[in-house]
């Protein structure tokens, strides 16, 4: 059997992120064994210690829950981000046509000493793609379907707190609008939509020759870095952006799920049919955690 010549990234995949990763695959009704979860962090180089250990200390953060059996499955304080991560199959659905104008957050009133609130705000605004346009102004466009009122509560709902105050922006000075058309880095993100989806498809190709524990492995760490390259994109709309590559990339991570659902069919049961592919989403899921 061909070795998998994909060349892993250089990951901080912990123990912690694995279980909220794998755990996010799994519907509510099929919770899953502490023996399932060691084998999958076996193949992705974790220990079975540092597991039950994550396991265990998720638990106490509310993140998880067990019962008597001891099965796992993700706790409702945990759905807020895998929402947010599973959105990325219908995420072109959620973006409309921009007409121009920007939504604006206003962060002067937001705790500052408080490490823990400032790191769930700024996780969520980099979620929902905003960049600062001046020290307390955070912007993007308004291309989003709902536009200021569904910002507003979906940043509520990934914890930011107190509420932000967050408006619609229009008519700014063309030096102004031109400043802020430029605040992110179109190239490179247009680079990593092609860059990735050559990478999918060529591991798409290669999956089924791969022995179990290699494609399991291959497609959960690519499947993830292709997955965090959507969910954290930005949404931006032409002529910011050109939308045509990211759908691409979008299109082609659908089909790749596919692939990497069926490499990981037998891992949590034959009975059991995944909502994803298991995925390095970890840098995502560590916003779930209670500020």
């Amino acid at each position: 059997m061909p070795n998998s010549p994909y060349q892993l990234p250089s990951s901080r995949l912990s123990a912690k992120s694995l279980a909220i990763d794998l755990l996010s695959t799994v519907p509510a009704r099929f919770p899953v064994t502490v023996g399932a979860l060691v084998r999958a962090a076996a193949i992705l180089g974790i220990g079975e210690n540092s597991m039950r250990v994550a396991l265990a200390r998720l638990r106490a953060r509310g993140l998880v829950e067990s019962d008597e059996r001891g099965l796992y499955r993700l706790s409702p304080a945990a759905e807020p981000v895998n929402r947010e991560v599973r959105s990325w199959r219908s995420i072109e659905q959620g973006v409309s046509e921009w007409g121009g104008a920007w939504v604006g957050v206003e962060t002067s009133g937001l705790p500052r000493g408080d490490r823990k609130a400032v790191r769930t705000r700024e996780r969520a605004l980099r979620l929902l793609g905003f960049e600062a346009l001046a020290p307390t102004l955070r912007v993007r466009p308004d291309n989003l379907v709902g536009g200021a009122t569904a910002l507003r509560q979906r940043l509520a709902a990934l914890g930011v707190a107190p509420a932000p105050i967050v408006f619609e922006l229009s008519c700014l000075d063309p030096d102004t609008d031109a400043r802020a058309r430029s605040l992110w880095d179109t190239a490179a993100l247009e680079t990593g939509y092609a860059e990735i989806r050559v990478q999918l498809e060529a591991s798409a190709r290669r999956l089924p020759s791969l022995p179990e524990a290699e494609a399991m492995a291959e497609s959960f760490r690519l499947g993830g870095e292709a997955v965090r390259q959507i969910v954290l994109d930005p949404l931006l709309p032409e002529p910011i952006v050109d939308t045509r590559s990211r759908r691409a990339l979008v299109d082609e991570m659908r089909r790749y799920d596919r692939i990497g659902r069926n490499c990981w069919k037998t891992w949590a049961g034959e009975s059991v049919e995944l909502e994803r592919s298991p995925a390095d989403v970890g840098g995502l899921a560590a916003a779930s955690e209670p500020a």
